[in-house]
Order: C-alpha cells, then structure tokens, then sequence
C-alpha cells in the first residue's frame, strides 16, 4: 500500500532524483541492456505512479539536476549524498562515478571537497582505467575520511519512495563475495563490502535510518527487507 506520509519533494524533484540515482548506478558501463532492465524493475515501483516509466530510465544530465533543485540546495545536496552511497554500496568507486559526481556537485554548487575526500582515500585514480582499491591511511592516527563520514550520517530520509530504494539497494549485512541474482539472472557482483569499503559503516547507518522511517513514520511493514 503506498505511503500516505508526505514528502517534502516534488513529483519531479524525486523523479530526477531517482533518474540521477540510476545514472550513478550504470556510469561505469559495467551492466549490458538486459542487466539495466532487470536492475530497473527492482525501482520500479518507487516511481510516482503519475510518472513516465520510460522517461525516468533517460540519464540525467548536471544541467537538469540544478533546473530541479535550484532554490532548495538542501534537497540539491542530500541527493548528491545519496548519489555517492550508490556510487559506493558495490564496493568500487569507479573513475567514471567520480567523474559522474563531480559533474552533479559543480551542477548543483556544492562544496567539491568533500568528494576530492574520497577520491584521494577511497582509491588512486591514476593507475590505469579502473579503479585500483587502497586502505585508508590507518598510520599516525589520521582519519582522512572523517569529513566524508561526518557528511555522509547528515542524510535524512524523508520520502517513502527513496526510503525503499535504499533498503533495496543496501544489503542488510556484510555479504560474503556473491554475485545478486534476479529471476535467474546475476544483476551485480557484491564484494565483500564490509572488508573492501571504509564507509560501510555509513551505508548501513543509512540503511537503518531508511528502515526506522519506513516503519515508524510511515507505518510500513518493513520485513521484506530484513
């Protein structure tokens, strides 16, 4: 039953929200036709059943994003927090992702130093067309992903419809290396994230404020995703 709670989003403000999520998602190229299909029908259900289904499949470029979200830099920034949840919940921060959110963030106006954060951390860019994983600097007791860590647990959920899809998109634990399947089909290949990201912790945070809404604001059986 859909949620009657009311979001302080637009139908088009979650519509480009949910587009820019996807075009996150699939910046990498790693999914053919058929994957992005599957993955799709996993969303398809968050999308405002006034909207165009077929329409929220088109990637959205920087220049819609601040169409959408100027004068509300706090909805402009909390999607791009979420943008960077996904662009990390596998586990690869891929060149073409960081590329991808730097573009939102110039878009939008936002501060570019907390994504120059996990760039620098999370992975070294430089060698080669992916995206080489490295440890945290963990020596002389710094904590380089701090201000990321601290930006990142500002994100509140405050809409059913990406209150599911992060529940859909963030395992409700450390999985083991797997590969996710969906009627049969592999649909994405899962590391260990909990051993390759040093920002697990603030994906899960997410995922149990996503849940804590879900059931106690909106009143929703949240079972199916425990």
């Amino acid at each position: 039953m859909p949620s009657t709670v009311q979001s302080p989003y637009s139908p088009e403000q979650i519509k480009v929200w949910l587009r820019g999520l996807l075009t996150v998602a699939w910046a990498d190229g790693h999914f053919d036709e058929e994957e992005k299909s599957l993955i799709t029908s996993i969303t398809q259900d968050e999308l405002a059943p006034s909207l165009d289904f077929f329409d929220a499949l088109q990637p959205v470029a920087p220049d819609e994003l601040a169409t959408t979200f100027a004068g509300d830099p706090t909805a402009g920034e909390n999607f791009l927090r979420m943008a960077v949840m996904v662009a990390l919940a596998d586990g690869v921060y891929s060149t073409e992702e960081d590329q991808k959110l730097h573009s939102f963030c110039t878009a939008l106006n936002l501060d570019p130093s907390i994504l120059e954060s996990v760039r620098s951390t999370l992975y070294n860019l430089k060698g080669g067309d992916g995206a080489v994983p490295t440890a945290p600097d963990e020596g002389h007791g710094l904590e380089p992903l701090k201000p990321a860590k601290e930006w990142l647990d500002q994100l509140e959920v405050h809409d059913p419809r990406l209150a599911r899809f992060i529940c859909k998109l963030i395992p409700p634990q450390c999985p083991f290396e797997r590969d996710v399947k969906l009627f049969g089909r592999k649909i994405v290949h899962i590391p260990p994230m909990c051993k390759l990201n040093p920002l697990y912790d603030q994906l899960v945070g997410l995922r149990f404020r996503a849940l804590s809404y879900l059931a106690d604001d909106c009143g929703e059986d949240v079972s199916p995703y425990v």
